[in-house]
């Protein structure tokens, strides 16, 4: 049972640290401007994640448990839970970056398209600009 809690901890932090990874790499790909993938950037991730989770796991089993740890076995099964979670993670993220990209460019870097799915996403917040305008004018 205590081993079920500290797995589920563990897949927990693995969830957010992924996300926050991913969130990370995009920042720095575009602080880059690179249009592809970096491979580096992936393996940096995995490990960031894979520290934090042993970190997680480690603390769950040995201080809070109290059962012993076993550090070949523990690494392997986390970068088991890890790897599909990434990589489910990565699809995920970069079909939600297509799908609300701002615009589409060509290879000489002018604008072709503007995406419609942009631009609605963007009214809604619009709603909010003029909110206390009314009360403003009084």
């Amino acid at each position: 049972m205590y081993t079920v809690l500290s797995y589920f901890v563990s897949l927990f932090v693995i969830v957010i640290s992924v996300f926050i990874t991913l969130l990370f790499k995009n920042e720095l790909e575009r602080m880059f401007q690179e249009k592809k993938d970096m491979v580096p950037f992936h393996i940096c991730n995995v490990l960031i994640t894979l520290m934090v989770s042993f970190a997680a796991h480690a603390v769950m089993t040995i201080y809070i448990i109290g059962n012993e740890f076993n550090l070949i076995l523990q690494l392997v099964i986390l970068m088991l839970m890890i790897l599909p979670i990434y990589i489910l993670g990565h699809f995920a993220f970069e079909k939600y970056k297509s799908v609300y990209r701002k615009y589409i460019t060509a290879e000489n870097g002018k604008v072709i398209v503007l995406n419609e799915k942009y631009l609605k996403k963007k009214k809604w917040f619009s709603k909010f600009k003029n909110y206390n305008a009314i009360s403003k004018e009084k």
